[in-house]
């Protein structure tokens, strides 16, 4: 008896949802209901429109809702979280299992189960180490970048169920290709072009005039009933859902091979990094406006376990969503209930059947995705980088250009190399500058911003402002020289400002022994101001202040500047001595 109570005093540590459910209030019972069933009106279309994106049956978008919302709701660490198919995830999850199945349904099915297993534990991988950080090289840039060419890698996709027309596979050039040949050839289906453009247009105008409608619901069940009344699957030869399977989802252990393992591996990487910027903005938001606190590493614990059963139960890789969680916080959630309910909701209607959707036409679930491109589709922040910074462009332009043209995941590697490469020609070409007195100022600024700024005479203040380490020792000592030959006095002293300094590796080291036999060979004396204690200490275990010096130290430029005024009796006043 004691370990059981033993053991249900550590629940709250790694299953938070049984900790909601021990104090659950009754009076949040009603919301908790409402916002569930609110939350399936949508959960319903837009999972079978996610899947059929990511290249599999719409019935298994129902089973990628079904078991995450359940699995989540235990192990989640936020309260109102929505899991469930994701728009962004879709064009990853189609590039990396469609090569691999060759146009078999059932291998895509079990490659996608693999692939949300792999994503599952990358995710717990990187709860557990706390590896978040990990996310943070998928930059702004890369990720404005990356979201638009999905944006419109699945915008194409979608366009041919829009049409009428059969959809293509391969890569955006290759859709668009066919696509054009198609419009050439005149193969599109007036009737699914109606459709299509009306429930898109019905769907934005609910939206925006009535945002608290069930909007995509009522598309569905309207378009369904038309197309049921009027037998257009035989008389218009229009594409519809067809009967879907009866039954709850069944676990399945998706087997593959070993080669599609290491296939699959880096996508499920990405995917697990992409989920993980998204979950921990939106459950951080979240906490902060009800007042409470998450774990980051929690939930990645829980955002991989999610992903490992759906994967178990013929779902695909899922990830927190920025669309639906809002629907559920909106319709008055106050626990993760609002999930379970929004889950058995489906259970029900995955058991009772689903004969009432056959007649839905495709064209419906295009319109659907093609809604969820336009909301996060961001052009205006590439136009914004363009005009504030080019190099995040080109870095955002990169990522854009790399995912549609050439591939999801290639598209990311190049990007993340190219970002890499940015930031090494940062840290090797960092900002220097030789700083002056400006009358009526505090402190010492560059001369290139205030060229109206004094110089002590025969003092060079020179600030580095990164770190010094092998790839930039040597641009240090050549700006230091050239400093010290465009000085307007002869120079006598050599201040380095090194607050910025935050490391010195051996190479740089050797480059400061270097420099300072160099200066002292023209009698200049070699200075730091503000260089931390602890880059100090790192100097003395290499030996170098055994070379340069113990005493050529100061703690700041002011005082560096006292020091070499009274050592060398400069004549030079201070405009608040004036």
């Amino acid at each position: 008896m004691r370990l059981v109570w033993k053991n249900i005093r550590l629940l709250p540590g790694w299953a938070p949802g049984v900790n909601t459910l021990l104090h659950y209030q009754r009076a949040w019972l009603l919301r908790d209901l409402v916002a569930g069933l609110a939350l399936t009106a949508i959960l319903v279309p837009v999972g079978m429109g996610y899947a059929e994106a990511s290249g599999l049956p719409a019935i298994h978008g129902l089973y990628a809702t079904l078991i995450p919302l359940i699995v989540y709701a235990i192990f989640g660490p936020s309260r109102i979280l929505v899991l469930g198919p994701d728009s962004t995830l879709a064009a990853v999850i189609a590039a990396l299992i469609l090569p691999l199945a060759a146009g078999s349904v059932e291998r895509a099915v079990v490659l996608a189960g693999m692939l949300a297993i792999l994503s599952g534990l990358c995710s717990m991988l990187i709860g557990m180490a706390r590896l978040g950080l990990l996310a943070d090289l998928l930059s702004k840039p890369i990720r404005v970048g990356f979201l638009n060419a999905i944006a419109l890698t699945v915008l194409i996709g979608q366009i041919p169920k829009i049409l009428g027309i059969p959809a293509t596979g391969g890569g955006l050039p290759d859709q668009l290709a066919q696509l054009l040949q198609s419009l050439a050839n005149g193969q599109v289906n007036g009737v699914a072009l109606l459709i299509g453009c009306a429930s898109l247009a019905l769907i934005l105008l609910l939206a925006r005039l009535r945002p608290r409608w069930p909007g995509l619901l009522l598309v569905v069940l309207l378009a369904t009933g038309v197309s049921a009344w009027l037998n257009l699957a035989d008389t218009a030869h229009l594409a519809v859902l067809g009967r879907l399977p009866q039954g709850l989802p069944q676990w399945h252990l998706p087997l593959v091979s070993w080669h599609d393992v290491m296939q699959l591996l880096p996508g499920a990487a990405i995917i697990s990094l992409l989920s993980f910027t998204d979950t921990s903005v939106l459950s951080r938001a979240l906490a902060q406006r009800g007042g409470y606190r998450v774990s980051q590493s929690q939930e990645m614990v829980a955002l991989g376990l999610a992903n490992i059963a759906t994967g178990l139960f013929q779902g695909f890789s899922v990830s927190s969503s920025a669309s639906r969680t809002p629907v559920a916080e909106a319709a008055g959630a106050k626990t993760q209930m609002t999930g379970v309910v929004g889950a058995l909701a489906i259970a029900v209607l995955l058991v009772s059947g689903t004969g009432w959707l056959q007649s839905l036409p495709s064209a419906v679930l295009g319109a659907v995705v093609i809604v969820a491109c336009l909301s996060f589709a961001d052009v205006a922040a590439m136009r914004e980088m363009y005009r504030q910074r080019k190099v995040e462009f080109a870095l955002s332009l990169t990522s854009f250009v790399g995912v549609a043209l050439i591939g999801v995941i290639e598209g990311i590697v190049i990007t993340l190399a190219l970002a890499m490469l940015v930031l090494l020609w940062n840290a090797w070409h960092p900002y220097f500058a030789v700083l002056a007195r400006v009358d009526g100022a505090k402190g010492y600024h560059d001369i290139t911003r205030h060229p109206e700024g004094r110089r002590v005479p025969g003092l060079v203040l020179f600030r580095w402002d990164a770190q010094l380490f092998f790839a930039n020792g040597e641009i240090f000592k050549e700006q230091v020289q050239s400093a010290i030959a465009t000085a307007p006095t002869p120079t006598r002293r050599l201040v380095v400002v090194a607050d910025a300094i935050t490391d010195i590796d051996l190479t740089a080291a050797d480059m400061l022994v270097s420099l300072h036999r160099d200066l002292k060979q023209q009698g200049i004396e070699f200075w730091f101001a503000g260089l931390k204690g602890q880059v100090k200490d790192r100097l003395k275990n290499y030996g170098t202040l055994d070379v340069i010096g113990h005493d050529i130290f100061a703690p700041t430029v002011g005082n560096a500047v006292n020091r070499y005024r009274t050592s060398h009796a400069v004549d030079w006043k201070d405009w608040d001595e004036v």
